[in-house]
């Protein structure tokens, strides 16, 4: 690949809020293209500031003015570590809500960091940005065809998939090199790979963590991001993690909060409408990218629940570069039925089960099936994902699909 941008499936997304909204906030994981995104992918002429450069935080401190000042649009790169900034652009926009005025990125959920305290609530829209999805490393600047899924009557989804392009791949490479765009797009050999993923964990251990918080042992830190690694697709006891790594429950709390405020961990809620079924409600475990979790869990075979991992960003990139709202769930009962994705749309929930079998059996439509009978009046038909080239009917209401057909 050469240096070209390419194009992001949140583009359009930001532009349009960009064009309603006096400041647009990015956010997502280091690395995951938001300053690509800020400089090269949205049209116009903005300044453009990083507070990675240590003389903007300086200027940052001393004169916000400076930074935030004028008529002219401005984009400011990772305003968490000054967030202070953000009462400056406050005043700047109680004086000029002009539409566009800021677009600010940052390596961290804004909204859970405790020191930022404010939330720019009614001047701003907040986008996250997550690592690339696998139409994106391709060229296509798309995600999988959820929004298709929603919107399609099921009768259609077999010619609906059936006219999608035969773009197969194995989706264990896929794993290992993961979203983030130099990895996956830029590097070709899975030594320079480790040698990226090595550096970005000590990155983020070394100095980024030093702006959300302040950790006593680093060391203590890893050993939870690679149990928490090695959890991928668990449901999260907190407890039991932290007993796993020799951490109090509270440290294990505060240090998983802080991977999530760093998106680099994924807390996938339960689906909780309870009907005639009693369910779980505790979260299950991701990581935001998958090539990351399979170094720092020092492992190069990844599983089904990397699969599932997959599935999830690609659907999490879709809900966020939307403008309308859409939750995802997973669901899972007393008993041990189990829907690995729900996505919820306005009314209509769409239950996606995946599986690392090259062979979709009836049996790996039971849960699905499960589900929407037990919420037949919003249920979309059920969606098997697997690792073969099967796409047919499994039952009236199950389409088996692989899942690169999908995605």
């Amino acid at each position: 690949m050469d240096g070209t941008a390419l194009p992001r499936l949140a583009a359009s997304s930001l532009a349009a809020r960009l064009n309603v909204m006096p400041a647009v906030v990015v956010t997502g994981a280091r690395q995951s293209g938001k300053s690509t995104l800020a400089q090269e992918l949205i049209p116009g002429t903005r300044r453009y500031f990083t507070l990675d450069d240590l003389d903007v935080v300086d200027m940052a401190h001393s004169d916000p003015s400076a930074l935030v000042g004028g008529d002219q649009p401005t984009a400011i790169d990772e305003v968490q570590r000054a967030p202070e900034l953000l009462h400056e652009i406050k005043r700047a926009i109680d004086r000029d809500r002009k539409p566009g005025r800021f677009l600010l990125t940052g390596s961290a959920n804004l909204l859970l960091m405790s020191q930022v305290s404010e939330s720019l609530a009614g001047r701003a829209s907040y986008l996250t940005l997550w690592p690339m999805t696998r139409q994106e490393q391709m060229g296509l600047g798309q995600s999988g065809i959820w929004e298709d899924l929603l919107s399609v009557p099921g009768e259609e989804w077999l010619e609906l998939v059936a006219a999608r392009p035969d773009h197969s791949e194995d989706w264990r490479a896929l794993c290992r090199r993961g979203g983030f765009p130099q990895p996956a797009v830029h590097l070709d050999t899975v030594e320079e790979r480790a040698i990226w993923f090595d550096g970005y964990a000590r990155t983020y251990l070394e100095r980024d963590l030093r702006d959300l918080s302040s950790i006593s042992s680093l060391p203590d830190f890893r050993r939870l991001m690679r149990a928490a690694c090695h959890r991928l697709g668990q449901i999260l006891n907190q407890v039991e993690l932290g007993r796993d790594v020799s951490l109090s429950q509270s440290t294990a709390h505060r240090y998983l909060n802080l991977l999530e405020t760093s998106y680099l961990l994924v807390r996938l809620p339960a689906f909780a409408v309870n009907r005639t079924k009693r369910l779980v409600k505790s979260p299950k475990l991701y990581w935001g990218d998958t090539g990351v979790a399979l170094h720092l869990a020092q492992t190069d075979e990844p599983r089904g629940a990397h699969l599932e991992n997959l599935v999830l960003c690609d659907v999490l990139a879709w809900r966020d570069a939307r403008i309308e709202q859409a939750d995802v769930f997973y669901w899972r009962t007393s008993t041990g039925e189990e829907v690995d994705l729900v996505i919820e749309s306005a009314d209509r929930l769409l239950p996606i089960e995946i599986k690392t079998a090259d062979r979709p059996r009836l049996s790996h439509a039971a849960h699905l099936r499960a589900f929407r009978s037990e919420y037949a009046d919003r249920a979309a038909p059920g969606l098997l994902l697997h690792t073969g080239t099967t796409l047919e009917w499994l039952a009236p209401d199950v389409l088996a699909a692989p899942w690169w057909k999908v995605m």
